[in-house]
């Protein structure tokens, strides 16, 4: 008889934004005005604080970034912001929406673990018409504390019914991979949005998630342990 594995990955949880769908230009272009709106100075590693992240908590950590301006006024100049026909196109990655497919026809049960907004999320997930295969979505307004914290993906795995140990994260960020691992999750990294090495505290690197053997992902790494490569 051949032993049952109880380590092996049953169910898996999605990052959305530079995982399944590339809208960071897009996203970081909108946050690039709204800087230059309040004449803040910023470079490419002010921007990339806000990549996976609720904005608010971004804020929150930093106070001094928009002096004497609320979130409610800067949320609504985002909106006006994100209204304007200049902006970058989000690109669809098909080799996410391949591997989405791959684990639906497998009976793979998987979920969503966002911070943008519920409304973009459906919207996005119904663009790559995948969303009646989610079996259900935390975004930003689910949680009070979003990523890197792992509140939003305990929600997932209560979602699914699920024990955090058998489920793989898949993220594009290093916010959105501790949250998964703090979770006690495995965690694949993609990089469409980061280089390999900002990615080097998940399991598994790839360029495209179809590079996945689903379920041969690396298991974390334990203290007192050997790492494992492969299960």
């Amino acid at each position: 008889m051949t032993p049952i594995d109880d380590t092996a990955p049953r169910a898996a949880l999605f990052d959305l934004d530079g995982t399944l769908i590339n809208s960071e230009p897009r996203s970081m272009q909108v946050w690039s005005r709204l800087l230059d709106m309040h004449n803040v100075p910023h470079d490419e590693s002010t921007l990339h604080r806000f990549m996976g992240r609720r904005g608010a908590d971004v804020l929150n950590e930093d106070p001094h970034l928009f002096p004497g301006v609320t979130w409610d006024v800067l949320l609504a100049e985002l909106q006006m912001i994100q209204a304007a026909p200049d902006l970058p196109d989000s690109q669809e990655l098909p080799e996410s929406v391949r591997f989405l497919h791959r684990l639906h026809a497998d009976g793979v049960p998987f979920g969503l673990v966002t911070s943008a907004g519920r409304g973009w999320a459906r919207t996005a997930l119904d663009r790559l018409g995948v969303l009646p295969m989610f079996r259900g979505l935390v975004t930003a307004t689910d949680v009070t504390e979003g990523k890197p914290d792992p509140e939003g993906y305990l929600s997932g795995a209560r979602l699914l019914g699920e024990d955090p140990a058998r489920i793989v994260v898949f993220e594009d960020t290093p916010a959105g991979i501790e949250a998964g691992r703090r979770a006690g999750m495995r965690v694949v990294g993609i990089t469409t949005t980061h280089d390999p090495a900002v990615l080097d505290k998940a399991d598994l690197v790839v360029d495209r998630l179809t590079e996945v053997d689903w379920p041969r992902i690396a298991r974390p790494e334990r203290p007192g342990q050997r790492p494992q490569d492969e299960q």
